[in-house]
């Protein structure tokens, strides 16, 4: 018999055709998911470190994402650096310098709490590099404000205390604070560090780079009382060129409270 049965030639030859086009049609939406993937740095907040991020940056990373989360000098696994030497300029070269290093850019830039601050100063020297930010239940300095300025009566008084028996850090307050779950509070309290005293006593400069990103975004939770993140959120509810979100389920830490909310906000924006 012969093999070349006409019918089955042609069913072969429409087959081949079919897979290259699936094939080429593979190859596209490999291109698109390649073109999707973005790059997150996320900054962490006073007594805090990386470590606190790692369940949002393993939802991002699980979704093909490439995530930073860097511990500031002095906090964390970066805690045997802490000194009287620590200032505010200190955290800004720890951002910038990543970002150098790194090669990074079209960057989503993340901030918590305390990040406000050195991220808002690191932008002065990366903002060509971050396509986007998101400030989360985050400080929003202006130009010469410092963080002594905004402190919680706790902190401040802490901070003074530790300045007046030398120590170059002052002590995190309980979990319980910062409105962390009940699951999670042994963990968190097993983690945080003293924060830099000399990060809150230095001025900021700023020229407004922070403003002239293109995509920004504030995020408020407001069961944690902060009056200078109340203003945040009214500032950039009142500018168009800011979304703003609120979560009225979690306490402060909510990349430790309500990651999968955060990814899915962070994803929206960025």
């Amino acid at each position: 018999m012969s093999d070349s049965n006409p019918v089955t030639r042609r069913a072969a030859m429409a087959g081949a055709a079919l897979g290259a086009g699936a094939a080429a049609l593979g190859g596209s939406h490999a291109m698109a998911q390649g073109a999707a993937r973005k790059t997150f740095v996320l900054i962490h907040g006073a007594w805090h470190g990386g470590w606190c991020w790692r369940r949002v940056a393993d939802l991002l990373e699980a979704k093909g994402h490439k995530v930073f989360a860097p511990s500031l000098t002095g906090l964390a696994d970066r805690s045997h650096l802490l000194s009287k030497d620590v200032i505010l300029d200190t955290h800004i070269a720890d951002i910038v310098n990543l970002f150098k290093w790194e090669d990074l850019k079209d960057v989503c830039l993340v901030a918590h709490s305390y990040g406000g601050w050195p991220s808002s100063g690191a932008l002065e020297q990366i903002g060509d590099r971050v396509s986007s930010i998101v400030w989360l239940d985050a400080f929003k300095p202006s130009d010469g404000q410092k963080g002594a300025d905004y402190a919680s009566p706790f902190s401040r008084k802490a901070m003074e205390e530790a300045i007046a028996a030398g120590t170059p850090g002052r002590k995190a307050p309980p979990p319980a604070a910062f409105g962390v779950n009940e699951k999670d509070q042994a963990w968190v309290a097993s983690k945080v560090t003293d924060q830099p005293n000399g990060v809150a006593t230095q001025p900021i400069k700023l020229t407004g780079a922070r403003d002239r990103i293109a995509k920004k975004t504030y995020i408020r939770a407001p069961k944690y009382p902060q009056e200078a993140f109340d203003k945040a959120l009214a500032v950039c509810k009142a500018d168009k060129t800011w979304k703003t979100f609120e979560t009225t389920t979690s306490g402060h830490d909510v990349m430790v409270d309500a990651p999968e909310w955060l990814v899915d906000i962070i994803l929206q924006v960025a």
